[in-house]
């Protein structure tokens, strides 16, 4: 599943070529998907909520 700063990121920069471009019709499309992107990353959590990697420990390790 693609994240919300992912999403966002691509819907900035579609927006961005379809500022840059004359086509109206080709602008309209990419204003159009980046919609789309943003929609699906509306409803998304701001930050990745997902646990910690199992390799991963917070406990100090002994000697530190």
């Amino acid at each position: 599943m693609l994240g919300k700063t992912y999403l966002t990121r691509q819907a900035s920069l579609l927006v961005k070529f379809a500022r840059t471009t004359s086509d109206s019709e080709l602008s309209a499309k990419l204003i159009s998907k980046a919609a789309d992107l943003k929609a699906q990353a509306d409803p998304m959590p701001d930050r990745d909520q997902s646990p910690e990697a199992p390799d991963v420990s917070r406990a100090k390790q002994p000697g530190t």
